[in-house]
């Protein structure tokens, strides 16, 4: 693909056209079974700011209630259509992260080299949870979580990432100390200590920290139509309130130097990941990257 974005070496329109074909068939799939879910993150900040994807963004971020989220893990063969899958640590105990993304099986995604896993194009899907209405207990719970987000990322990634020397130390030993499942289990009984539906409060994705931490029924509110691009996707009772925690002045585009971009390490929008998993080394660039990651032998025994 062409270059339209330094640093990235596909163009960046070309895959959001992609991630929002998705993103409609994904919400009708949601609308169709009552799920509830919210743009969040960057996708909302482009929606209220640019009425569709930020110029640089390459991602697409949603929320959803917990006990929609675990409705999805629970059915999301039924109610997801082909060719998209929901994949979590729940149902791909190889899956490296604590929040779900519905992926495109028709396309292949490497998202980071040091983070073992191979799977097609995706949307973001964060759960929603309750956090504490006391100050302190929030700041606490916030610090735990953090801290158990962090130890998952050094536990899964490669530990020599950045060499032999004292980085590796730290994920060296929490490869001997905690297993990944432990660590998924006490982030997810972190995050939902607080039942979303009494809760007052909710986080729409701590990954942001207590800036991400709304009032659930002024803030949250129901999912409320809100523009992105062609379509009407769901958005907050009061977008403005949350854009302002997470974002600050978010009208305002940052400087060139501090615009994110994910500048993904390998994808092909026109070949399914599991035929990456088999392909033989050096088809061609991308191929053989895929081919070379240690996921590959991971996708390649699923599709077996």
């Amino acid at each position: 693909m062409a270059d339209n974005n330094p640093g990235t070496n596909y163009d960046i329109r070309t895959l959001q056209l992609h991630l929002l074909a998705m993103l409609k068939d994904v919400a009708a799939a949601f609308e169709r079974h009552s799920l509830r879910w919210y743009m969040a993150d960057g996708t909302l900040l482009g929606a209220v700011r640019e009425k569709g994807f930020i110029p640089w963004d390459d991602d697409v971020d949603l929320a959803m209630p917990r006990p929609d989220y675990d409705r999805l893990i629970a059915h999301s063969r039924e109610i997801l259509p082909e060719p998209y899958e929901f994949v979590c640590y729940e149902n791909d105990k190889k899956y490296p992260l604590h929040f779900g993304k519905v992926q495109d099986a028709s396309t292949t995604l490497i998202e980071r080299p040091h983070l073992y896993y191979l799977g097609g194009v995706y949307l973001d899907i964060f759960p929603i949870d309750g956090v504490p209405d006391s100050p302190l207990a929030r700041r606490l719970h916030n610090l735990r979580y953090q801290t158990l987000r962090k130890m998952l990322y050094l536990r899964c990634r490669d530990p020599f990432r950045h060499g032999r020397g004292p980085s590796s130390w730290v994920p060296r030993l929490l490869r001997r100390l905690c297993t990944v499942d432990k660590l998924q289990g006490a982030i997810r009984r972190e995050m939902t200590r607080c039942p979303f539906e009494t809760s007052r409060l909710v986080a729409v994705n701590l990954n942001d920290g207590i800036p991400s931490i709304v009032d659930r029924e002024l803030v949250l509110g129901e999912p409320t139509p809100t523009g992105f691009e062609d379509m009407q996707a769901a958005g907050m009772r009061d977008n403005g309130t949350y854009l302002r925690q997470v974002f600050g002045d978010y009208m305002t585009p940052p400087p060139e130097g501090a615009r994110h971009i994910h500048r993904f390490h390998c994808l092909d929008l026109h070949r399914p990941y599991r035929q990456y998993a088999g392909a033989k080394p050096g088809e061609d660039r991308c191929r053989k990257e895929v081919q070379s990651h240690p996921a590959a032998s991971t996708a390649r025994r699923s599709s077996e």
